[in-house]
């Protein structure tokens, strides 16, 4: 039997405008070099799912940290810290941008890890990678989940979130693969008609794969939403996706 383990340790590293947050951080044992992956949580929070998903990746080969977007808000009950978030409109586009390129750079700083990193978000988190692969240029590919509001109706423009996600689709620096489900209302299949559009206009390489009978969150093993064969499914999209562009 071959020896396998694995290294995950809370970490702290340095967001935006230099400001320490939390990590989760997961790697292989071994030198390397693993290709990196950032994980974006979702509005719920940074709770115990994206610990989890953050192994997952060690368990395949990479090297990942998922960073704290609520570090500011304070300390507790991942729930009861979330709650907070959505009272406060969550955190503003910008935030999101400078906590996640500490959260690149960090990666790529360690000598563990290749050439390569990825970028992975779901639900709130979809919509802020893609974001984030729009405007910076320091990822080698992006996984959207389902991220609702890539698409912001006139009348959705907080001050936090000023720019819909889908009128920066031209500076999209790397390939992105986005999973949806048919059932899903943020965003529709109509939401994710008009991003695939927008793709299409600007000449992106993208995967774009939609799942009959599953709705938002179907990944979520822990909630009614979940669909385990979509699920399944999804997760091999993810891991040739990654291992396309990323190696490993």
């Amino acid at each position: 039997m071959i020896y396998e383990g694995m290294i995950a340790e809370s970490v702290m590293i340095n967001g935006n405008d230099g400001e320490l947050i939390s990590s989760y951080l997961a790697r292989p044992t071994g030198p390397g070099p693993f290709p990196g992956i950032v994980l974006i949580h979702h509005l719920p929070g940074w709770g115990e799912f994206y610990r989890e998903t953050t192994r997952k990746f060690a368990h395949h080969g990479y090297a990942a940290i998922s960073h704290n977007l609520y570090h500011r808000i304070g300390e507790g009950d991942p729930d009861d810290v979330a709650a907070k978030a959505r009272a406060e409109g969550g955190v503003s586009d910008d935030q999101m941008v400078g906590d996640t390129a500490g959260a690149v750079t960090f990666l790529r700083a360690q000598p563990y890890v290749s050439a390569k990193v990825g970028l992975i978000g779901s639900c709130s988190g979809g919509r802020q990678a893609f974001l984030y692969a729009c405007r910076r240029d320091d990822i080698d590919a992006v996984v959207d989940q389902w991220g609702g509001r890539v698409v912001q109706a006139a009348d959705d423009r907080p001050e936090k979130q000023p720019i819909p996600p889908i009128d920066l689709t031209k500076n999209l620096a790397c390939p992105l693969l986005g999973l949806f489900g048919n059932e899903d209302r943020a965003p529709s299949i109509e939401q994710v008609d008009q991003h695939e559009a927008e793709l299409v206009k600007h000449g992106k390489d993208y995967e774009f794969y939609r799942y009959d009978n599953a709705g938002h969150g179907f990944f979520y093993y822990h909630r009614p939403m979940y669909r385990v064969e979509q699920a399944l499914d999804g997760w091999e999209k993810i891991f040739a996706f990654f291992s396309k562009h990323l190696g490993g």
